[in-house]
């Protein structure tokens, strides 16, 4: 029995997978978790990652791996391949300014919707380098390569990273990626497979050295990290969203809603996608396809958040949000509590409208914080289906999705049946089911089954997003 390890080095913590090539059938597991914050060293990611593969019982068996990790991270390196600076992770808003400048110097929205398939948001690495040119010129200066969180662990596993305590010794020239996570750079085309270095130097100030784009299924090497693993092969790796898709088998036709750290809405294409209004990203996928998505900062955490102004838990804000009416009774939340990235709203703030002393109760507030995460969301399939996405099926996947709550009234708000796979590690998954890849060629990833799907049905209640769409639009910031 071959087997394929996959790795998923999110915001929060490190998972590792160790499934069967065949089958998918998993054999160990292990995690460890990342520290906190919009801005960490890798470090922190490579020592996390040592850790969770030790929890999972080591890589010595593993024949291939992959690695998926969390879109958009600026890793800076020098000529010699140390980190320049602490990362910038997809969540940092402080290069929101940066955004607007860049949209407005080079062509404005639609220009940049042309060529990059996406209009620059705080997100987006193109725009955190020129938030370092602009905040930390030195820095910038010693810039000689830039890469991803999941194209840097890809390296270590390598044997770069010489100063990471690897062993190796692979120069930046050894970086790559693949055209998924590339995608969301700002300075890669997935409609044409090319990087525009035009784009990055304008942000940068300089060229510098970028992961070499494989294939969907293209070998990077073989691992050369002592005392981690010798010799397995090494898949191309790609960003979370795209391995989530792999992970939960998603085809064309498909809508996978995640309910993570960020709220992510995503359509396997055919064809790539080009919204100047820049509400959809249109990346690439890592099967050769597409995968225009749609992101909001806010999701799961604001059912953390709620649960902790209440004082219960996850359960028994589920419960509370369930024994109130749709709509709870005309109170909404628009739950930008840390900023929003779609719409793009980096400096504002969460808003709750609606408070009478009948909708001043822990169930009215409870439900309203499900269905104000839900909305955004459902704003985000409103937005793919503008673009040309077929919507056959809805596939709600993440952490949120173990809330009762969310799973019964997702239908109601996004107004279609929605399939909850069991839980389970997706990103990482994914990663594994790319390194099976890998390991045994063919025109298409394996064909892992996943078991024990759910279907939830609702009657849709478009109350709900009229009246979340009056309190969005009435809170908007505006100069």
């Amino acid at each position: 029995m071959a087997l394929v390890a996959g790795v998923d080095s999110s915001t929060q913590s490190c998972k590792v997978v160790v499934r069967d090539a065949a089958t998918g059938a998993l054999v160990r597991e292990g995690r460890a978790a990342h520290p906190d914050g919009t801005e960490v060293h890798p470090d922190h990611w490579r020592t996390a990652l040592a850790e969770a593969v030790a929890a999972a019982g080591g890589l010595d068996d593993v024949a291939a791996v992959a690695v998926g990790g969390q879109q958009h991270g600026m890793v800076t390196l020098d000529e010699a391949g140390a980190v320049v600076r602490p990362a910038l992770l997809w969540n940092d808003t402080r290069s929101a300014p940066q955004a607007e400048r860049l949209t407005a110097e080079h062509g404005g929205a639609k220009v940049w919707a042309d060529a990059v398939g996406l209009v620059p948001v705080a997100s987006f690495t193109v725009t955190k380098l020129a938030w370092l040119a602009e905040h930390e010129p030195d820095a910038a200066a010693r810039v000689a390569g830039v890469c991803l969180p999941h194209d840097w662990l890809t390296w270590l596993l390598l044997g770069g990273g010489v100063s990471s305590g690897t062993g190796g010794s692979l120069g930046l020239d050894g970086l790559v990626t693949d055209r998924g996570d590339a995608s969301g750079t700002g300075y890669f085309s997935a409609a044409t497979g090319e990087y525009r270095r035009d784009l990055l130097t304008a942000a940068l100030g300089h060229d510098a050295v970028l992961p070499r784009v494989l294939a969907p299924a293209q070998s990077a090497g073989t691992t050369a990290w002592a005392g981690l693993s010798t010799g397995a092969l090494v898949g191309p790796g790609t960003g979370d969203n795209m391995a989530a898709a792999l992970g939960v088998g998603a085809r064309p036709g498909d809508v996978i809603v995640s309910v993570g750290t960020s709220g992510v809405v995503s359509a396997v294409a055919e064809v790539p996608a080009s919204d100047e209004t820049g509400t959809v990203a249109g990346f690439a996928d890592a099967t050769g396809r597409y995968l225009p998505l749609v992101c909001t900062l806010n999701a799961a955490r604001v059912l953390d958040a709620t649960a902790k102004v209440l004082g219960v838990s996850l359960d028994e804000l589920s419960a509370l949000a369930l024994a109130a009416p749709s709509g709870a009774g005309g109170l909404a939340l628009v739950p930008y509590l840390e900023g929003e990235r779609t719409p793009n709203r980096p400096d504002a703030t969460g808003a709750l409208h609606g408070l009478r002393l009948e909708t001043m109760t822990p169930a009215h507030l409870a439900r309203a914080a499900v269905e104000g995460l839900l909305c955004g969301l459902a704003d985000g399939l409103d937005a793919l289906e503008s673009q040309g996405a077929r919507i056959e099926r809805v596939l709600l996947v993440g952490g949120g999705a173990r809330s009762a709550a969310l799973r019964a009234i997702a239908p109601a708000v996004l107004g279609r049946p929605v399939l909850v796979p069991p839980p389970g590690e997706y990103v990482a998954d994914g990663a594994a089911r790319q390194a099976a890849w890998v390991l045994e060629g063919g025109a298409e990833p394996p064909a892992w089954e996943v078991t024990g799907t759910s279907t939830f049905e609702a009657d849709p209640d478009p109350a709900v997003r009229a009246r979340y769409a009056q309190v969005r639009e009435m809170t908007a910031v505006r100069p």
